[in-house]
């Protein structure tokens, strides 16, 4: 067996991550997508399937504090704008849904960023 190639590589990752992570109205699912130049975050309920908040380095607001800054140091903020406007809505506790990427680099400092704001999970 050959190795895979890292597109569906990751997909299978995140499809196994995805049968034991649920967003529930109580608990909603953080979703991180990262790409090679951008990291995008959105809080989902699974029950209504509906996008609760969503954050990222393209968004203006964002995009304006990230001059200079390393994509790890991006992450971190983003993670922080997501948890500021998860609280602002009341949502305080999610489950972390990775997306099939490995949980260190921007991945953890996404983390480390919502869990400084106030999110838990």
């Amino acid at each position: 067996m050959g190795k895979l190639a890292p597109g569906p590589a990751r997909t299978r990752r995140h499809i196994r991550v995805r049968l034991k992570v649920e967003g529930t109205t109580e608990r909603p699912r953080l979703a991180i997508f990262r790409s090679l130049n951008h990291i995008y975050a959105q809080i989902i309920d699974d029950t209504k399937g509906v996008t609760l908040v969503s954050a990222g380095t393209v968004e203006p607001e964002i995009k304006a504090s990230l001059e200079g800054k390393k994509k790890v140091e991006e992450a971190k903020i983003v993670g922080a704008a997501i948890a500021k406007r998860a609280v602002e809505k009341g949502i305080t506790e999610v489950v972390f849904d990775r997306g099939g990427f490995a949980y260190h680099g921007r991945v953890k400092a996404l983390a480390e960023g919502a869990r400084e704001a106030g999110l838990k999970f």
